[in-house]
């Protein structure tokens, strides 16, 4: 994977997530299936060239059954992506508004 765009697909805006920004530092962001540590900061520092990276860390987001409410056994599943959780040096931050 080369282009930045298609490593970071989108920052995962929750309450957690704005917690762990306002508190630790750290950013989170839905990557590419096929990413790794090093493409996740590569392109970080593409997509926001005055911020520094100092820790990169993935997680599996796993599927997760959605039921209907009268049906039974019918399940479908949500599907499954990867993040990765962006630690940034002191005093940097990314605007995602």
């Amino acid at each position: 994977m080369t282009n930045a765009e298609q490593i970071i697909i989108e920052p995962v805006v929750t309450e957690k997530a704005t917690m762990a920004t306002s508190t630790t530092n750290c950013y989170t962001f839905k990557v590419s299936a096929k990413s790794n540590k090093i493409s996740v900061a590569q392109a970080i520092k593409k997509v926001y060239p005055k911020v520094d990276v100092t820790d990169v860390r993935i997680l599996n987001v796993h599927p997760k059954a959605k039921r209907s409410r009268y049906v039974r056994g019918a399940v479908t599943l949500k599907g499954g992506y990867k993040k990765a959780l962006v630690t940034l040096k002191a005093g940097q931050t990314i605007d995602l508004a």
